[in-house]
């Protein structure tokens, strides 16, 4: 594993951490505004991590680094 996957991995981490963590917010009764920007965003970021730990995963078995 080179370092710029371990790297994407990394980002993977905290990207699906962060959105994870906005998401789980939501259990506490909040504003709508609030609620909806939470949601967004920890779509978003969850699905960043996701797409990155799989284009990571692609570089890491296919030899592209």
């Amino acid at each position: 594993m080179t370092i710029q996957v371990a790297i994407m991995y990394a980002v993977a981490v905290v990207l699906a951490l962060t959105g994870a963590g906005l998401l789980l917010a939501l259990m506490r009764p909040s504003g709508p505004a609030k609620v909806y920007v939470f949601r967004m965003t920890g779509i978003m970021a969850l699905a960043a991590g996701a797409v990155l730990a799989m284009s990571a995963t692609a570089m890491w078995r296919g030899g592209l680094t």
